[in-house]
């Protein structure tokens, strides 16, 4: 049997190519190598508040991007979270076994809480536990995340071998993947800032659905720094993000790129990347146009997705309930 990987995005902002060099792509490619399981986590969003309307919108355009970029139904399961009751349960019954001194290390709470002060909600606080429910429900073996998720995982993890040391074995043990290139896209207006969804300078990341006029713009703006050589330097953050994109996007090495930019300056690069980055969404834009015509598909393969998902995270939460003494 090939090993499983789950996946999950949130349904806030608009999906930028961050998202997608980070994430979305490893994601179609593990297809031929992995029982895939994709959620669009709906219930980790409302962890800080959200627009109603604005959230079963994001929800669906999340939903046509991700088939657009290349996840197939057929070949890989697709679905939304709270259509699988068995995340919030499952999710409750962790935090009776998760120690309190485990949440206050989660960094990323920290981060959040610094910015939504007294709006903080304790469902914020509790993300992690919402997150460990996700991946042990479908016996993961691997979750694809960024360096500022794998601490995430690694509670899951914890909880997992808690849980199993009381109970006997329970839970798949799940792993963190994380790519050698892109796992880290950097923002446009900020390269020492990871590329997110939750910033709202309009410089500061490219969306997947924007226009040609407006990735040129973006690009044109981004920032670089005072030198001209145009070299993969770590240290030098600005060009160092704008390579590093275009290598994603064109799919040349690094050194054929190093190469083409001998002599040039960086307003030749701009010119050149911005190009690049829209021939590489074209596709996907056009995708994702058909696919939004027909509003019933995507309501239908959400469905099937779910049908899909529910009879095996409620086996794994049955096999839970049974041990603790549920029912």
């Amino acid at each position: 049997m090939r090993k499983r990987v789950f996946s999950g995005i949130q349904p806030t902002g608009s999906l930028m190519i961050g998202n997608y060099l980070g994430a979305i792509k490893y994601w179609v490619a593990s297809q031929e190598n992995y029982d895939n399981v994709f959620c669009i986590v709906d219930l980790h969003a409302i962890t800080v508040p959200q627009d109603p309307e604005a959230l079963k919108a994001r929800t669906r355009e999340v939903t046509g991007l991700l088939l657009a970029a290349g996840i197939d139904p057929k070949r890989s399961i697709l679905f939304i979270q709270s259509h699988v009751s068995a995340h919030s349960e499952l999710a409750w019954i962790l935090n009776c076994f998760i120690p309190m001194g485990w949440m206050q290390r989660m960094t990323q709470f920290k981060e959040k809480s610094a910015r939504h002060k007294e709006q903080v909600s304790v469902g914020l606080f509790d993300y992690p536990s919402l997150m460990a429910a996700d991946i042990l429900l479908y016996d993961t073996d691997f979750v694809p995340v960024g360096e500022d998720q794998k601490q995430h995982v690694e509670l899951a993890r914890d909880t997992a071998q808690r849980f199993n040391s009381i109970y006997g074995e329970t839970f798949v043990l799940p792993e963190p993947l994380i790519p050698d290139i892109g796992a880290r896209i950097m923002g446009l207006d900020d390269p020492t800032k990871k590329m997110s969804k939750s910033e709202t300078a309009s410089g500061h990341a490219i969306d997947l659905l924007d226009p040609p006029d407006a990735i040129r713009a973006k690009i044109m703006r981004a920032t670089t720094d005072s030198l001209r050589e145009i070299r993969f330097d770590e240290s030098r953050p600005g060009i160092f993000n704008l390579l590093t994109i275009y290598h994603l996007f064109s799919g040349r090495s690094q050194k054929d790129i190093e190469a083409q930019f001998e002599g040039k300056g960086y307003g030749d690069f701009k010119k050149d990347l911005a190009e690049v980055v829209i021939e590489g969404l074209r596709p996907l834009q056009e995708r994702y146009r058909e696919l939004t015509a027909d509003p019933t598909r995507i309501d239908s393969i959400l469905a099937e997705g779910a049908d899909r998902a529910r009879p095996i995270a409620e086996k794994v939460l049955a096999e839970v309930r049974r041990k603790v003494g549920l029912g």
